[in-house]
């Protein structure tokens, strides 16, 4: 776990190191010592390509190498989405918000006078594929940041990629917690802001069982674990879980098992395209939002029509964010969205928080007043915008930010509207620790 300061110059350490022995060194040995220091830091200067982040900075900077070039009009940065396989049916409209943000900052003068570059990549649906494409944005596009990701496996793939390059990813979707890296932010949700305010309304509604269908990776098998420590503290009972692959199209097996197991609710950590074929094949054995609710952490606006309205319609589904929240900096936004891409694309919790990502690294940038990752880390928190889903703030020890949440029900018109909302934006605790329930969880 790496929360807090984060790490320190090894070259200052090392020297430092030393300092209770300097008064037996000869003033020769004491020259020779300043002398490889100056050598040492001449080489890191010298290795590095280009103008590097932190040329313009006294002092400090990370020890790591950085290509990353400062000295022109223009700062690239890159976007890391799934254009193709399973997941872009969610993942191609965190590229087109990603690129709307970016459009608007450069209208705007910029970041710090200086406009952003993108360099977009295709992750494929492959978590192998977008670790080597964050390694070749960071070594060989020399960019400044990386925007994207959607499934944990892509985001654990990538996370040694960003440590051990010191570069910085800003990742958009609710993800199972129990993590935290000063290399990453996390702009969706973690769990203690999604799927446990969902169970609480669950149980406000009278819930007594639910069943859970997942995919079979990461994010639902540990959503997973702590659903079921939440429902066994909280006298829920789980009639069933089952998993299929990501991509999978068959349930006939697996909604069937849910429909004779007759639990009050169904929790559905699905992903991609694998909820089209699992919402038709609901449907088809008689099963309805009236007779069995299911409750997804995966469906957004974007996902409803390729699902189905007509198999989606009064659904639940859990998010931070909908199209229809009712303040101005949304208005504004859904409409600069469907000026740019069309009346009928719609906005959704996951493109929006990747939105609000990048004005947040710009506020991070011009905090620190550098684009060096170090000084970026140490300014990142407090740093404020006006989302669309209200105010953020980013919590600079676990790189999370404070989330409203918002139970939503799908309408005929394809749209979600807010059911229940949290009282108040909920502060980020991604490893659980306000939660007695949930002890031994995160390890």
């Amino acid at each position: 776990m790496q929360t807090g300061a984060f790490a320190t110059s090894a070259l200052h350490n090392a020297v430092n190191g030393h300092s209770g022995r300097q008064h037996t060194l000869s003033m020769l040995k004491t020259r020779v010592l300043a002398g490889i220091t100056m050598s040492l830091a001449l080489a890191f200067s010298l290795a590095a390509c280009g103008a590097k982040a932190d040329d313009d900075d006294e002092g400090g900077g990370s020890s790591a190498k950085s290509c990353v070039d400062t000295s022109g009009a223009t700062v690239k940065v890159g976007f890391l989405n799934s254009l193709s396989g399973t997941m872009s049916i969610s993942e191609k409209t965190v590229a087109d918000s990603l690129n709307l943000a970016v459009s608007e900052i450069n209208a705007a003068g910029g970041v710090m006078g200086k406009k952003l570059e993108v360099v977009q990549e295709d992750g494929a649906s492959e978590p192998k594929i977008f670790a080597e494409k964050a390694t070749k944005l960071i070594q060989s596009d020399c960019v400044a940041a990386v925007f994207g990701g959607w499934t944990s496996s892509s985001r654990k793939a990538m996370l040694p990629v960003f440590e051990s390059n010191d570069s910085l990813l800003f990742y958009p979707v609710q993800y199972e917690g129990l993590e935290s890296s000063p290399n990453i932010f996390y702009t969706g949700a973690t769990t203690n802001q999604q799927i446990i305010p969902a169970l609480d309304y669950l149980k406000g509604e009278g819930v007594k069982s639910i069943f859970l269908v997942g995919s079979d990776y990461v994010f639902p098998r540990t959503a997973n674990k702590i659903i079921n420590a939440y429902a066994k503290a909280n006298g829920i009972e789980v009639k069933g879980e089952e998993y299929a692959p990501l991509g999978a199209t068959e349930f006939s097996t697996i909604v069937n098992k849910v429909k004779s197991a007759d639990a009050d609710a169904v929790f559905n950590t699905l992903n991609g395209d694998s909820n089209v074929a699992f919402f038709k094949q609901y449907k088809n054995v008689g099963l309805t939002a009236a007779a069995m609710p299911v409750v997804s952490v995966s469906i957004a606006e974007e996902e409803v029509a390729g699902v189905g309205i007509d198999n989606l319609k009064g659904q639940l589904t859990a998010w931070n964010y909908y199209q229809t929240v009712n303040n101005p900096a949304n208005t504004k936004f859904v409409k600069a969205f469907k000026a740019k891409y069309g009346n009928d694309r719609p906005t959704s919790d996951p493109m929006e928080a990747a939105y609000t990502s990048v004005y947040l690294y710009k506020g991070m940038v011009e905090k620190a007043g550098s684009f060096d990752v170090a000084k970026v880390q140490a300014a990142a928190g407090g740093v404020t915008f006006d989302a669309p889903e209200g105010k953020v703030t980013v919590n600079g020890e676990n790189h999370h930010i404070a989330k409203t949440f918002l139970m939503g029900e799908v309408g005929a018109d394809g749209l979600i509207t807010t059911v229940w909302s949290s009282p108040a934006p909920i502060e980020p605790d991604p490893f659980l620790k306000s939660y007695p329930w949930a002890a031994g969880i995160g390890g």
